[in-house]
């Protein structure tokens, strides 16, 4: 009796077999709003990867593809042989084909594009169909030129924030046409690789593209004042802007909050005061503090400095 009691009792406090459902039977507007909880990629690689009904789901909600945000992927990334290989073209056609299906599935509802090495093409097709695109960042897109900013200049009146950082093959123009355009631009980045110690980008960065950095820093900078005047935030990280420019950017852009000269080598201190003074609004000011090699003092004109131009800049040591 008492082992017949016992065994009941275990009966009784057995927990219960676990409820089975089935996904398929979930509805597409419950898929959709379970997909919106994914992250990037989950988003893309897992759910959208699945089954044709899920893909379905899924692209019956454009919201969802309303940001492309690649950014924490390469930031996650370890220089090397990964790195380098970001500049092949075999990967700048993998990130094009990822903004046309972003910009595809979207239908109009893109917003927030962060991607590194895409084209003129990716661009410029991504661009057409996203005019409430606000937030566009392409830093380090060599081969993005003035022919796919234009489009953006032209198709996405609505960015705030726009970064452009290490396209060399971006111009002033194109600074023009976007500051004409787009007059709710609050976010400009525009910085460019270390040229005063390209060590750092060796075996990553082809040797010839950091020849290749914008040398005309104060063009760029007036271009900016000029078109730009409800800017908030400027980076110009390296520029090879001098005081010229520098002093343009206080008439133009007189809501400046954060401005960054990190690397500015041709400036000088008494310059950067002079320019912050006029700048009422500004919070943060991030000068050049460059730290040069003692090695490069000793090299010769077509050794370190080539880089800058093929000309020793004397000012550059007035840090």
């Amino acid at each position: 009796m008492a082992t017949g009691g016992l065994a009941s009792g275990e009966e009784e406090s057995a927990a219960p077999a676990p409820e089975e459902r089935d996904w398929s039977d979930m509805t597409p507007v419950c898929l959709a709003e379970a997909f919106s909880r994914l992250a990037l990629e989950d988003l893309w690689r897992g759910a959208m990867a699945c089954c044709r009904s899920w893909r379905d789901a899924a692209r019956s909600r454009p919201g969802l593809f309303a940001a492309l945000d690649l950014e924490p992927g390469f930031a996650e990334s370890s220089p090397g042989a990964e790195a380098a290989a970001w500049w092949t073209p075999v990967f700048q056609r993998r990130v094009d084909a990822m903004l046309r299906s972003a910009a595809t599935l979207a239908a109009g509802e893109l917003r927030e594009v962060r991607v590194r090495h895409c084209s003129d093409d990716g661009l410029s097709f991504a661009s057409e169909r996203s005019p409430s695109l606000s937030i566009l960042s392409i830093r380090t897109s060599p081969a993005v030129t003035d022919r796919s900013m234009l489009i953006v200049g032209a198709c996405c009146t609505m960015l705030t924030e726009l970064d452009i950082s290490n396209c060399y093959e971006v111009s002033n123009k194109s600074l023009e046409v976007i500051g004409r355009s787009c007059q709710n631009l609050r976010v400009l980045k525009r910085n460019i690789f270390n040229w005063i110690d390209p060590s750092e980008h060796v075996g990553i960065v082809p040797e010839d593209y950091l020849r290749e950095c914008p040398q005309d820093g104060d063009r760029e900078a007036i271009t900016i004042s000029k078109f730009m005047p409800k800017l908030k935030h400027l980076e110009l990280r390296f520029s090879k802007l001098t005081v010229v420019g520098l002093n343009s950017i206080p008439g133009g852009c007189k809501e400046l909050e954060v401005l960054d000269l990190f690397g500015c080598a041709n400036l000088t201190s008494r310059g950067i005061d002079q320019a912050a003074a006029n700048l009422k609004n500004l919070e943060t000011l991030v000068k050049p503090n460059i730290y040069i090699p003692r090695s490069s003092f000793h090299m010769g004109r077509y050794g370190h400095w080539q880089l800058y131009d093929e000309r020793f800049q004397t000012n550059v040591f007035q840090i």
